[in-house]
């Protein structure tokens, strides 16, 4: 039997759309219509004419030409006359038939009809395999995701069974697109990495070229956005040497969704439009969605509006189905995003037939979602009654196909519909219920799947703060219940960045009081709303404070911008700096007499946005810093904390480091004179340039426990976890290879890193989640506190500035918070170099994590 006749049947398996972005991983994949026994072979290529009297052949032309009624129309009459093997396979066609028809009870009816035909004919594994091919499409896009999953599972095993290796790795690339849909992206990337390893040796293929679309995808959503550029890449090669038009455009649907996760929008731009120019509808129209969205972000108004009613057209084209649906509702988000958006009758109608199509497809994920954005329409227009019904609707389907990524945004809207009607307790209620789901999803913040993708900036991020805003509103007068309401909310955002810029839930949280780390302790928590700086303060044993400045979020984080480039200017002498003091009187004058009467003597900063880049030491009060009165940490959340002080054992330190350029990064020729004299400090191992490889640093601490790790060399904080690394002999190791490097191999005898000192980082500024890079490092790095610079210092004022801080550490009975103050007010004062006293040589210096 010919090859052509056994695949005369294809599909395409659609991903369902993730919101405004969507991301379809497209795999052209053939499935089964095997020819009955007996029947002539006929190549698909042959015109339909040649065998007038052949409808097997003639429906397997229609139905690649897309003429699916018409194929249909000539299989019908054979299911009705055929039995055995033969009705199995007729009736699994009919099913992948009225797939594309919109059938959906036809579908399955027709599937289930086939399975029942095979019961009796156990023998048939190879047929079997190919009909539960069939099913898992049919699952897919019904939304049955975990149940395609499992089908397809089957299906490979089957195949493999059988033999049928290139069939076996189809069903595995089904079972890949199946894990993307339910979020499983890592699992996903591992899964295809393993298959792209088991076809190496072979020839290009289709099937090939789909793997690695299908894995440059999932990276990109688990964040390795370089590396999926490069997998998409490749991809796009593949099927330009193929000469797949199809495959080209799916690639450069696939690259240009890769630049848009980057922030390269124009680049993105130029692969949406080339993927446009496919013939296939959806495939188009979702290339299409994604121009759309584009030129919306870059406010190119006339242009979105041009491309609204050719998209408008082109939905209405496409049969029932998810992804027809997930078109809809997406096309009416960026409808509504249009300034003064007009004919919004249109979109609600929209909107409605969405939602009814779901309803006959018995897809209640699809009918969520649609009745959703229906009421986010009519909350937008002020009729909050029927968008409030809306809600509660969205919210109770989203509920019954356990949707959490969808039911937190209805909760989300819900509240906000009830803060527009004065419900303040139920609006809070509302807001609390979408957090609390939140930390049930706590997952991959950045990508939550299939139809709600919503960016973490755009979604997470301002329920947090919208929560906070209403528990502290101006014209109501917040309880200790409020304000303790209010701190977890900060301290759950906090999380929820982290787990968001590792890209997964990877942080074990719990509730921390102040008193229970450190009784001389306060920790200031700044929040950045829209219109207001809000701080609260947790003092020990003492009721939460709290204290506002009405000022607009812009207006703040102009001013820290602008005060954080003049800290890193070494010409900087600021001892009577505006901006310096502003900020002081924002968050801590406030305060100022709490702190005295509570003897506080160290200062813990939980803070937000921009706030992060502040090295808080530096702030003025009148004429004097603030590390001049008080020991300064940062802490990105205390919920991560540790409540333990450095060992009183003596001090044994790991110390490592470059001098010399490596990978384009400039010689630190002071690292051999920093190295050599805390060597003469404090006694352990030093491993420099050449030796300072990852293996070398391994090899060092599986053979002694060092309670501190001193790493001199070049090294990065990013606003992602790829940005993030350190700089080896031989490499860069980024936060995961570091927590691997670092983490206890020997639990029998391996204690935890109580510090790990970075001396020659920096952060990028002006950039508020810049400073994640660092806090990623202190929670992630397995020591329970890093020292780190935020900028590239003088060696001469790094080494000064390390050498006094390991005296004082050394001493034993002081804090590592207290250390640091020290070794700064020595940098301060120290009158035989008086330009060090100067807040670039001693401030970039700051302390995350555990400060005991």
């Amino acid at each position: 039997m010919s090859s052509s006749a056994l695949k005369w049947v294809r599909f395409r398996l659609r991903r369902a759309m993730r919101s405004l972005l969507y991301s379809w991983l497209a795999i052209l994949t053939a499935v089964l219509c095997l020819t009955l026994p007996g029947l002539a072979q006929i190549s698909p290529t042959q015109n339909l004419a040649a065998q007038p009297s052949d409808p097997l052949t003639q429906s397997r032309q229609f139905y690649e030409a897309g003429r699916y009624a018409e194929a249909a129309a000539l299989l019908e009459p054979l299911s009705q006359s055929s039995n055995g093997l033969a009705a199995a396979i007729t009736f699994s066609n009919l099913s992948l038939i009225y797939q594309h028809l919109g059938q959906w009870e036809a579908a399955e009816r027709a599937i289930a009809t086939s399975l029942e035909h095979l019961q009796a004919l156990p023998e048939e594994t190879a047929v079997r395999a190919q009909v539960l091919e069939v099913q898992g499409q049919l699952q897919f896009h019904q939304g049955q995701v975990e149940a395609a999953l499992a089908t397809w599972e089957q299906a490979a095993a089957l195949y493999k069974a059988e033999g049928n290796g290139e069939a076996a790795l189809r069903s595995q690339l089904n079972q890949a697109e199946a894990m993307q849909a339910m979020g499983m992206y890592r699992r996903a990337v591992a899964y295809l990495t393993e298959l792209r390893q088991s076809q190496v040796s072979q020839p290009d293929s289709p099937q090939q070229m789909a793997i690695l679309r299908n894995l440059g995808d999932s990276l990109r959503v688990a964040g390795d956005l370089h590396q999926a550029e490069a997998v998409l890449q490749e991809s796009l090669t593949m099927a330009e040497r193929l000469s797949l038009t199809e495959a080209i455009a799916r690639a450069h649907l696939s690259l240009g969704n890769a630049y848009q996760s980057r922030g390269d929008r124009k680049t993105a731009l130029a692969h949406y439009q080339q993927a446009s120019s496919t013939s296939n509808l959806t495939l188009r129209t979702q290339a299409e969605l994604n121009q759309l969205h584009v030129l919306l972000d870059l406010e190119r108004w006339a242009e979105a509006q041009a491309l609204i009613p050719m998209l408008a057209e082109q939905v209405d084209q496409m049969p029932t189905s998810r992804a027809a649906i997930d078109a809809r509702v997406s096309l009416s988000h960026s409808q509504l995003r249009l300034p003064n958006a007009q004919n919004l009758e249109a979109v609600a109608r929209s909107l409605a037939t969405a939602a009814q199509q779901a309803e006959n497809l018995q897809d209640k994920r699809a009918e969520s979602y649609a009745l959703g954005t229906l009421a986010a329409l009519y909350q937008k227009t002020g009729q909050l009654d029927e968008a409030q019904t809306l809600t509660d609707r969205a919210l109770l389907l989203g509920g019954q196909v356990n949707a959490p990524e969808l039911r937190y945004r209805w909760e989300w809207q819900l509240g906000q519909i009830l803060k527009q009607k004065g419900d303040r307790s139920g609006a809070i209620a509302a807001y609390t219920q979408a957090i609390d789901t939140l930390q049930v999803v706590r997952r991959d913040l950045s990508a939550i799947n299939p139809e709600a993708q919503f960016s973490f900036r755009d979604s997470v991020e301002p329920i947090h703060r919208e929560l906070v805003s209403l528990l502290l509103a101006p014209d109501a007068t917040p309880t200790q219940t409020d304000l303790e309401q209010a701190r977890f909310t900060i301290e759950s955002l906090q999380l929820a960045e982290l787990d968001n810029f590792f890209r997964e839930a990877c942080l074990n949280a719990r509730k921390v009081q102040i008193d229970a780390i450190d009784s001389h302790a306060a920790v200031f928590y700044p929040i950045i709303l829209s219109d207001r700086l809000e701080i609260i303060l947790s003092l020990p044993a003492q009721p939460l404070r709290h204290y506002s400045t009405p000022i607009s979020a812009t207006e703040v984080n102009a001013l820290i911008t602008r005060y954080v480039r003049q800290l890193r200017d070494p010409r900087f002498s600021q001892r009577t700096g505006p901006d310096s003091q502003q900020v002081f009187d924002w968050l801590i004058r406030p305060a100022l007499e709490d702190l005295r009467v509570n003897q506080v003597q160290t200062l813990v900063f939980v803070s937000d946005g921009l706030l992060r880049s502040i090295p808080m030491g530096a702030l003025l009060n009148s004429d004097r810093y603030l590390i001049e009165d008080y020991a300064v940490a940062l802490a990105p959340t205390l919920q991560l904390l540790e409540a333990s002080s450095l060992s009183k054992e003596p001090l044994t330190v790991l110390m490592g480091g470059l001098s010399q350029s490596r990978q384009g990064f400039s010689p630190l020729p002071g690292v051999k004179d920093e190295l050599s004299q805390l060597h003469a400090i404090v006694p352990g191992e030093v491993i420099l340039d050449e030796a300072f490889t990852d293996e070398e640093l391994r090899a060092a601490m599986d053979a002694v426990d060092f309670p501190v790790v001193h790493l001199a060399t070049h090294g990065e904080f990013g606003s992602t976890e790829e940005d993030t690394f350190i700089l080896t002999w031989n490499d860069r190791l980024n936060i995961n290879e570091m927590n691997t490097l670092l983490e206890a191999t020997d639990l029998n005898h391996r204690r935890p890193i109580e510090l790990l000192v970075l001396s020659a980082c920096r952060t990028a500024v002006g950039d508020d989640r810049a400073a994640l890079g660092l806090a990623g490092v202190a929670v992630r790095s397995g020591a329970r506190s890093t020292l780190a610079s935020l900028w590239y210092v003088s060696d001469e004022a790094t080494s000064r500035l390390m050498v006094r801080f390991y005296q004082e550490l050394s001493k034993g009975g002081i804090t590592k918070a207290e250390a640091l103050r020290q070794a700064q007010v020595a940098m301060i004062h120290d009158p035989n170099l008086v330009i060090f006293s100067r807040p670039y040589y001693w401030s970039a210096f700051v302390l995350v994590g555990n400060w005991l």
